[in-house]
């Protein structure tokens, strides 16, 4: 009795949660019929896994589906809460069914990137005999979050947002399922209501069953005796969209790498657009200065000199003025940076010699370039030879000025882009190298070492 009471007076997205892999809602790509994860679960023969995504996409609802479905004996414990004690109690109870009955334990642990490395560790020598199948559930990416070797014996399924067709069947079986659902209170909700919540939603379940439930439980009857979810009500109960944003998580370096890859690719749309996600979502403004400063230099450089400077101001700026108004500081300069022209020949010419130095050592360097300024330094050959480039025509003497060892080599190929065009051509007349003429070359060299 007690248990039944505990199951009506659960939150909505509780009691709807599917018992059968057939009542599930969505992830059809990891859990559809005839597909691994299903085959696995239907047969009773599942081994360790973890599920990976967002909140309100299904982790613990296929975890409690498995626990319905397996004849295992099935744990669950939160890695928030739990410690050494409690997986200890579950490893003995898992012995001593194994031992005695021959029978599986299944350990859940919600939140398994909580666990530090000696929780994880503590689990590996019984997920590798058998003791206990696992299953983990993550927000964060387990790449990152679990030990390498739980992540070796597990396999990952990754749960991705769920669509706005797959919210709006759970918000219609939220408002209509009398059974576990609210259509005991007699609620109907319109079209425009129902679209709003699968879209504010943002592809949580959880979020939209939420606010169905706030809605049927504090909206008044109306003349025909039932509680009427519009459009205005929806808008009440879920209030704010979800920012899927988490300053130490994946969603904070997709939405900054999707920034940078933005400005890189020139548009400015997509640029603000990430931009505003990220201030939205509370990140840090020094945090994205530095990377459109960065930006500026790696992927624009001297095709626009200027770029660099208008990221540096923007950043002092935005330090000095502060919150609210350095956002349209920091939408200026990542607008200028993305509509300027391109050009990574800063970066692609630094690895370049970068790896040439690694590869030659310390070269001798000439004897005519060494410091000449101490007593003595002559009678040691240091700076004899040594020609001035302002007493020569154009400033430009012709020295060499690389270790002889790679005097040769080219490591700087400005681009044919913006001002690096102007550059690229005063090089070639100033030096008559016709390495000027093809400026490319050093890009793809550095494009083939990435691969």
């Amino acid at each position: 009795m007690n248990q039944q009471n505990k199951e009506k007076e659960a939150p909505l997205a509780a009691r709807l949660r599917p018992r059968t892999l057939e009542e599930v809602v969505g992830q059809k790509d990891i859990i559809g019929k005839g597909k691994l994860l299903y085959r696995a679960i239907k047969a009773d023969k599942l081994g360790s896994i973890i599920f990976y995504g967002p909140p309100g996409t299904g982790k613990t609802t296929l975890a409690m589906v498995i626990a319905g479905t397996t004849r295992s004996d099935f744990k669950q414990i939160n890695a928030t809460s739990a410690g050494k004690k409690d997986m200890e109690d579950v490893i003995a109870s898992a012995k001593a069914l194994r031992g005695g009955y021959g029978r599986r334990t299944i350990l859940f642990i919600d939140e398994i990137h909580r666990f530090n490395k000696g929780q994880q560790d503590y689990l590996l020598p019984f997920v590798e005999d058998g003791t206990i199948t696992l299953i983990g559930a993550t927000t964060e990416n387990p790449y990152f979050e679990v030990n390498s070797a739980l992540i070796s014996r597990s396999m990952v399924f990754e749960l991705h947002p769920l669509s706005q067709e797959d919210v709006k069947k759970l918000i219609e079986r939220a408002v209509y399922d009398k059974d576990r659902g609210m259509g005991a209170y007699n609620a109907v909700i319109d079209e425009d209501a129902e679209e709003l919540l699968a879209d504010i939603a943002g592809g949580d379940a959880r979020h939209a069953l939420n606010a169905v439930e706030l809605a049927v439980l504090t909206t008044d009857r109306g003349s025909d005796g039932k509680i009427h979810i519009t459009r205005e009500v929806a808008q009440e109960c879920i209030q704010k969209r979800v920012a899927r944003y988490d300053k130490k998580g994946d969603n904070h370096y997709d939405t900054i790498s999707a920034f940078i890859k933005s400005m890189r690719g020139s548009d400015p749309d997509a640029a603000v657009y990430y931009l505003a996600r990220m201030i939205e979502a509370g990140e840090d403004p020094k945090f994205i200065a530095r990377r459109i400063m960065i930006c500026a230099s790696e992927d624009v450089g001297n095709a626009d000199p200027n770029a660099l400077r208008v990221a540096v101001a923007a950043s002092l700026a935005a330090e000095r003025i502060g919150w609210p108004e350095s956002q349209i500081i920091l939408s200026q300069a990542c607008e200028y940076v993305a509509t300027a022209p391109k050009s990574n020949t800063a970066d692609a010419s630094i690895t370049a010699a970068r790896a040439l130095v690694q590869k030659t050592g310390s070269l001798p360097i000439p004897s005519y370039l060494q410091d000449a300024h101490y007593t003595h330094a002559q009678d040691l050959g240091r700076g004899v030879g040594y020609q001035y480039a302002h007493l020569y025509e154009d400033h430009y003497s012709g020295q060499q000025y690389l270790p002889d060892e790679i005097r040769n080599v080219s490591l700087y190929a400005p681009s044919e882009n913006g001002y690096e065009k102007n550059i690229r051509a005063r090089m070639a007349a100033l030096t008559g190298d016709d390495k000027y003429t093809k400026p490319q070359e050093l890009l793809k060299r550095k494009d083939a070492n990435q691969e």
